[in-house]
């Protein structure tokens, strides 16, 4: 490997050139028109545009992609998360043009992106599975008599995808008609996939996954677990290391379950196993994440290990150069996902103009981001902007240390979940580690924001930005002073 094309955009895409370049990879990004001059764009050695703002016409894109890696040179791939980071069709296709997949083996990818023989395979494993159905169609009667074993709530599920999409909670049996057929639109939408089947609905349910590497040598490990119960509409904004529910009994097993499960689809490369652990301490197998998580930075400032820079070495046909008892987690860390979103309006994204943006700094904190100010965040994708991260000796700490990191982050211009982070964080139950995923539903469901309105400090920055700079006494033209200066740390971060 000497060149890598990274199919992706966005802050894992500036992760990824990073960690190539301190391999000695030449990078070269991708971009559609909507990203023409992004962060992810500069951080790579060479940029080749690949079409439309629309995914389907650029990022989703797979002979494009292909065209572009021809002509760069490129002799592997790294596609990052989400668009296809999961398409084993994506895999194949990369393989047959004689390029290094940075990733797991495509059948791994097919059979695990597939719920339906993800479980039937993790059975197999002897890894324990959330009670469910086989597949359900349209046909309501079948799946009626299916469901009277379970007994309800359940939740109707998308057998090919996740992120939430195809996903339906049905509360009694005069709701499953109608569940079924939305979720099965949507996940046909969604994945050209309409299959959908139903599993048993958890009562308060943590949401917890395992890290895993694997190389080509016959290395697979653990890297510990990530607790990702905080999310919004079946997606998480919150992840932290270790849980806190695991015990050191229940943490062997869930750790051994995930690894049995990666072995049983034969897997190489970076990879998560998702699990639901209930109030009584019994876990349940999810899905697995054929790829590099979102979440990743958590597991990295806890272990001191290098994920992407891993896969690299795992592509390249090396071998881990470490084992299991090499990986000794220490402290806390946690994360969350800074978005352009309305928390008080359903979550619903702000696309537009960053007018001013600074990043938090400091001991313990990380900050994996894509945008800068003048970046418009476009409406034709995920609107996440950054990932906040922070870690220190224990739960409490690191806490709070990423608290004064959030108020130390000016984003001005769309608006943010800043605030609403801010508030997860400091809830009692959240601070109690009483967390589980219909945590916001219930602590948070009805969230205004507090503090003064954003609007004057929003023009005050635009103002800041375009007026000319005044020439100095030397002739030199100074720099316009920033809303950070002309406002204030203390206001600007308040604005939530």
């Amino acid at each position: 490997m000497r060149t890598v094309l990274i199919a992706n955009r966005g802050e894992i895409a500036v992760r990824v050139a990073r960690a190539c370049r301190e391999a000695g990879l030449r990078t070269v990004a991708v971009y559609s028109e909507a990203d023409r001059g992004a962060p992810h764009v500069l951080a790579a050695d060479q940029a080749i545009a690949i079409g439309p703002p629309p995914a389907r016409e650029s990022y989703l894109n797979i002979e494009a992609l292909l065209g572009a890696a021809r002509t760069a040179g490129a002799d592997a791939v790294h596609p990052g998360y989400g668009f296809l980071a999961e398409s084993a069709a994506f895999a194949e296709a990369v393989e047959a043009a004689g390029l290094v997949w940075i990733g797991p083996p495509p059948q791994a990818i097919a059979t695990m992106g597939d719920k339906l023989a993800a479980r039937a395979t993790v059975a197999r494993a002897g890894v324990p599975l959330v009670p469910g159905t086989e597949l359900v169609a349209a046909d309501v009667a079948t799946a009626r008599r299916q469901i009277a074993a379970l007994g309800y709530p359940v939740l109707v599920k998308a057998a090919g995808g996740g992120g939430g999409k195809g996903m339906r909670t049905v509360a009694g049996e005069e709701e499953l008609g109608p569940a079924l057929a939305a979720a099965s639109r949507e996940a046909e939408s969604a994945f050209g996939d309409g299959r959908v089947y139903v599993e048993k609905l958890l009562r308060r349910p943590r949401h917890v996954e395992v890290q895993v590497l694997g190389d080509r040598h016959g290395h697979l490990i653990h890297l510990g677990e990530r607790e990702c119960s905080i999310q919004r509409r079946h997606q998480k904004i919150v992840e932290e290391t270790p849980c806190p529910a695991l015990t050191p009994r229940l943490r062997a097993e869930m750790t051994a379950a995930a690894l049995a499960a990666a072995r049983a689809v034969g897997y190489t490369n970076a990879g998560t196993v998702e699990f639901l652990l209930d109030a009584d301490g019994r876990f349940y197998f999810l899905e697995m994440n054929t790829r590099v998580q979102v979440e990743h930075p958590v597991t990295e400032l806890v272990t001191g290990i290098d994920i992407v820079a891993a896969q690299l070495r795992i592509a390249a046909g090396e071998t881990l150069g470490f084992g299991q008892s090499d990986v000794v987690p220490r402290g806390h860390a946690i994360e969350v996902r800074l978005y352009a979103e309305d928390p008080a309006h359903n979550f619903f994204p702000s696309p537009g103009p960053i007018l001013a943006w600074r990043e938090p700094a400091g001991p313990g904190v990380r900050v994996d981001s894509g945008v800068v100010a003048g970046t418009v965040v476009p409406v034709d994708y995920d609107p996440m902007l950054a990932k906040i991260s922070a870690w220190a000796a224990d739960r409490a700490t690191a806490v709070r240390r990423l608290r004064v990191a959030l108020e130390e982050t000016v984003v001005l211009g769309p608006t943010t979940n800043l605030g609403f982070l801010l508030d997860v964080l400091a809830h009692p139950a959240f601070l109690a580690g009483d967390t589980h995923t219909g945590f916001l539903t219930e602590h948070l469901a009805d969230w205004r924001p507090a503090g003064p309105d954003a609007t004057a400090a929003a023009i005050a920055a635009a103002i800041a930005l375009s007026r000319p700079a005044a020439p100095s006494a030397g002739g030199e033209r100074a720099a316009a002073p920033t809303p950070w200066e002309t406002l204030g740390a203390w206001r600007l971060g308040a604005q939530r």
